[in-house]
């Protein structure tokens, strides 16, 4: 990830890409509640490593399927 990144961390699984912030959260986003096509981007940009917090921010939004404090 890169420096001015909000992302910290990230695992990617089959169907599925867990994130952590910089602020502690940890977001899974799944193919179930996020959408297949938003999450393979995710990983592509995850692997990347830039533009995951920013298409987040303005194209997921909200929709995970859990989240931890």
């Amino acid at each position: 990830m890169s420096g001015q990144s909000g992302v910290v961390a990230y695992e990617i699984s089959d169907d599925a890409i867990t994130v952590k912030f910089r602020d502690g959260d940890v977001y899974l986003y799944d193919y179930a509640t996020t959408g297949r096509r938003e999450v393979e981007e995710m990983k592509r940009l995850a692997v990347a490593g830039q533009g995951l917090s920013t298409y987040i921010s303005r194209v997921v939004k909200d929709r995970y399927a859990r989240k931890w404090s």
